[in-house]
């Protein structure tokens, strides 16, 4: 029977599984994208919503499972687990991540049940589940599928309206109009002719548009960037005995890549691996390089606050003027779990944080943007860099250049490094706005409004990176209104949900 459960049917789902994870970095073969669902649509016909969840979700754990595999290296070399601690969260999270593509499966058959097409209902579907997973659980939007496109970029144009969301519609839509012209042929069914031509105009609409986007001249002024990668070996990061060689490194390294006065330098996070609160000697000698130097400097630094009888750890960035004093300091918003905090300790009480040496940071107050004279700064700590609300919350305060500071050191020679290098691309796109990337192992970039990234680094080399941005005027939609689009799709979903519920009571 075609509802059956067979092996050929998971077997398709697995296909589709493989084909998201290679469309991702690496390898990033971004052509598999647009076919990867189709391989799963051809499983799912005609199954049962129960079968359709557990296709679903076979191919979601093969898919995280190959995107994600990395966690184990995190884990394992830094979060000193063991092996089959590591792998038994590794899967959890896995498992938690493809319930997602089950559920759409799910729903998907439940509409087609309720006579609402694949077409109307898979693209709405798949980003109402993108949508709600950047948030639920404090959010975890890594490998949202337009992530995958980050270098089309005459189709992520649409990103300054839509967001990320908008490119996971079209390749949704595409892999259902695929889909069924593979029916059609295979099956001598009617050519999907109107869906063909719909999805044609669509993606017309989409290339003019960011043609026309990639065409029109930026307005701001050269502005001088120096990125410094210290490549500092994470073993030794926060050992106090190395300190002093790792400020004199990035002294040195900047000192030989800054060439002109009123050149803008970023270090990464937690280049200065203590609380350069706490160290006056070292503060005093970052303060002369910038003013020797004559250039802002933005230095990554955890800091600290006293409320009451508190203390607040904070992950942050300081920002030097020219005249040598710290002209300001912004804090960071979104924190990693189980890398700067542990969530519900007291039950793990096996499990480590990653960043040692620092109690538990807290999360800052508010978007604070640093005053340059470059411009204004909104700075991106990290994980930050792939959630667009916080850089939208930093470009609607003013800031006209994203700096994003990481220490990607964690993810060894992965393809951990490439994926979040891919997401960042996007916030620039988002917000029309350059975004520099300081990296302590890699990859540290250049990327400009458009998403050209202009200047990369090799991973686990000391470097320097030099290049001009043209700082970001006034908000784009997106920026204004958020994901709007998403909201749409949500909307969509849940009427869709509501006219399955009266079509069966009916």
């Amino acid at each position: 029977m075609a509802g059956e459960a067979t092996v050929g049917r998971y077997l398709l789902a697995l296909l589709s599984g493989v084909l998201l994870a290679l469309s991702f970095p690496l390898p990033g073969i971004s052509a598999l994208a647009w076919i990867a669902f189709v391989p799963l649509f051809l499983a799912a016909d005609r199954v049962t919503p129960r079968l359709g969840f557990r296709l679903g979700f076979t191919a979601g754990c093969v898919a995280y499972a190959g995107i994600l595999y990395w966690l184990n290296v995190v884990m394992m070399n830094y979060g000193k687990l063991h092996w089959t601690v590591s792998a038994t969260l590794y899967l959890i999270l896995v498992g938690y991540l493809a319930l997602y593509p089950g559920a759409v499966l799910w729903l998907v058959r439940r509409c087609e049940a309720g006579r609402i097409p694949l077409l109307c209902s898979f693209p709405l579907l798949w980003v109402t589940g993108e949508a709600i997973r950047s948030y639920v659980l404090t959010g975890f939007p890594w490998a949202s599928l337009g992530y995958s496109q980050y270098r089309t970029l005459p189709l992520i144009q649409i990103s300054d309206l839509t967001g990320v969301y908008g490119v996971s519609f079209l390749i949704a839509l595409t892999n259902v109009v695929f889909y069924r012209i593979w029916v059609s042929m295979r099956h001598r069914k009617p050519y999907p002719v109107r869906a063909l031509l719909f999805l044609v105009l669509l993606m017309a609409a989409t290339m003019v548009y960011g043609v026309s986007a990639l065409t029109r001249s930026d307005r701001g002024e050269p502005r001088r960037v120096l990125l410094v990668q210290g490549n500092i070996a994470q073993d030794q990061k926060w050992d106090p005995a190395f300190q002093d060689a790792t400020l004199k490194t990035y002294e040195r390294l900047t000192r030989e890549g800054c060439r002109e006065p009123g050149t803008l330098v970023v270090w990464p996070e937690s280049a200065l691996p203590f609380f350069l609160q706490r160290e006056p000697a070292y503060a005093a000698r970052v303060s002369a390089l910038a003013v020797e130097l004559k250039s802002p400097l933005v230095v990554g630094s955890p800091a600290y606050e006293q409320q009451g009888g508190m203390v607040r750890y904070l992950n942050s960035a300081f920002l030097f003027s020219e005249q040598g004093a710290i002209a300001g300091r912004s804090d960071k918003l979104h924190l990693v779990p189980f890398g700067e905090y542990v969530p519900l300790a007291p039950l793990l009480p096996f499990v480590n944080k990653l960043v040692t040496g620092i109690g538990d940071f807290s999360p800052g107050k508010e978007a604070v943007v640093l005053p340059a004279s470059t411009g204004k700064l909104g700075v991106l700590v990290c994980f930050e860099g792939i959630f667009p609300e916080v850089a939208n919350a930093y470009v609607a305060k003013g800031a006209q250049v994203l700096v994003n500071i990481t220490n990607d050191a964690w993810f060894g020679r992965s393809s951990a490094p490439y994926q979040h290098l891919s997401m960042t691309v996007f916030r620039a796109v988002e917000n029309r706005v350059p975004l520099v990337r300081a990296a302590n192992t890699g990859i540290s970039a250049v990327i400009d409004s458009k998403g050209h990234i202009r200047g990369m680094t090799p991973l686990f080399q000391e470097a320097t990176l030099s290049g001009e941005v043209r700082p970001g005027a006034g908000r784009t939609f997106y920026n204004r209104f958020g994901d709007l689009f998403a909201l749409i799709c949500l909307s969509g979903s849940i009427g869709m949900g509501i006219a399955c519920y009266r079509g069966r009571r009916s």
